[in-house]
């Protein structure tokens, strides 16, 4: 099968390349300019110049292929720039279902994120839209809804959480912030992720191209294993090689200042990114698991030596 990919020169979409071409199919990918060398197995690959605002280029990834995934993300916004939560998570995704539509191709996996809801912040609202007009096709789709993502970025250009969290955190001479609500330091990092491999979640995307009992579902994507804040950045710091103390830290100060410095990229944490961060992230997927014969990558220091 013959696979339109949006999204897929980044960390994630890296690995959807791998899994689609290991599956036999055959990835034509969106490239916008100065990505052409992130992408993996190119000579295996039809790839497409141009960018997701692009309806032409849009246009002539979807040709001659049988079915589309929307993977563009972003985990902050970047206005001034013109790089929009708006712009990259709904408006283009939206232009991908309707061309899909105009030439007849009906099979849509979309990535969505977990936590999406319409009163929410700017990356989960847009999210939100994106899935509410595609449930509105008449197209035959799929939303997945991952937890946190992790695995081996393959390179420095492709951000990818844990690497991004020892880069901010872990490696500072500082203690790691347990974040609270309040001023008094009560369930200090306890909100929990359920920390799924990259691996895990591009063996359940490309399985579900040619399954008819995932279409017009919604799944979420988590990790055997839920952890808490105060565990994730244990078991971070250890994977990385370094013992880490942590440290209870009031949010409503980091908030203060990221409304003066959040629009700068490089501050490490945005409003809306604590927000989610402390909204916690948890869910469980062992029915996709079994039903794809997968066995789960757990969430351990040994599974995050590519920090080292």
């Amino acid at each position: 099968m013959k696979v339109a990919v949006f999204g897929g020169t980044g960390f994630v979409g890296s690995y959807f390349i791998d899994e689609l071409i290991a599956s036999d199919h055959i990835p034509r990918v969106l490239v916008r300019s100065g990505s052409e060398e992130k992408l993996m197995q190119a000579d295996k690959c039809e790839p497409v110049h141009g960018d997701i605002s692009d309806k032409i280029a849009i246009g002539d990834t979807l040709a001659g292929t049988e079915a589309a995934i929307y993977n563009i993300g972003i985990i902050k916004q970047f206005p001034r720039n013109g790089i929009t939560y708006e712009d990259l998570q709904f408006d283009g995704a939206r232009n991908c279902m309707d061309q899909c539509k105009e030439l007849g191709i009906d099979r849509f996996i979309l990535m969505s994120a977990n936590g999406v809801r319409p009163d929410g912040t700017g990356y989960q609202k847009t999210k939100w839209l994106a899935e509410q007009y595609l449930m509105n096709t008449d197209l035959k789709w799929t939303i997945f809804r991952p937890s946190l993502i992790f695995g081996d970025p393959r390179g420095s250009n492709r951000p990818e959480f844990c690497t991004q969290l020892k880069k901010d955190l872990i490696r500072l001479p500082i203690p790691a912030p347990l974040f609270h609500d309040g001023i008094v330091p009560v369930g200090a990092g306890r909100f929990s992720m359920s920390p799924i491999h990259v691996k895990d979640v591009a063996s359940i995307f490309v399985g579900s191209l040619a399954s008819e009992d995932t279409i017009s579902k919604i799944f979420e994507l988590g990790g055997p294993n839920t952890l808490d804040w105060k565990e994730i950045i244990k078991t971070i710091a250890k994977g990385s090689g370094k013992n880490k103390w942590t440290i209870p830290a009031p949010a409503i100060f980091i908030r203060s200042l990221a409304v003066l410095v959040d629009r700068f990229s490089w501050f490490p944490i945005t409003r809306d990114q604590l927000t989610m961060l402390m909204e916690g992230n948890t869910c469980e997927t062992s029915d996709l698991f079994t039903k794809f014969r997968a066995v789960p990558i757990l969430f351990t220091a040994e599974e995050l030596s590519y920090l080292k």
